[in-house]
């Protein structure tokens, strides 16, 4: 069993991800985008946003830190691969998945500062 300040900074992790992705579907939505999904998971990976804008397919991570810089640099080639495999678990869902085009985006979430959007990360 783990130990109780464990628990507690890992409730307050999870409470602080669920924050940046609301904050981040706001400005999604904002921006024109149409979330199609949140939270998807698989057993092979989780994805956080999945939105569509026009006729393109957004795959998005959400990562929430200190600084943009951060953000970006947290989203490891290992947690890249679990997003692509669950991206191609959402696609093979879809009717028609293969015709969809995908970007994998990164949506940053600072404190104090609106989320930026970073564009075909990985």
């Amino acid at each position: 069993m783990p130990a109780p300040d464990h628990t507690a900074r890992r409730r307050k992790a999870n409470r602080r991800g669920h924050w940046a992705e609301i904050r981040a579907v706001v400005a999604l939505l904002l921006t024109g985008h149409r979330i199609l999904a949140l939270r998807y998971k698989t057993s092979g990976g989780e994805i956080d946003i999945i939105a569509k804008r026009g006729g393109l397919v957004v795959v998005i991570e959400v990562k929430a830190r200190s600084t943009f810089r951060n953000c970006v640099e947290a989203v490891t080639p290992t947690n890249q691969r679990r997003v692509h495999s669950a991206a191609d678990h959402w696609l093979a869902r879809q009717k028609h998945g293969e015709r969809h085009s995908v970007r994998f985006d990164i949506v940053a979430v600072v404190p104090w500062r609106w989320p930026r959007h970073f564009k075909n990360m990985f």
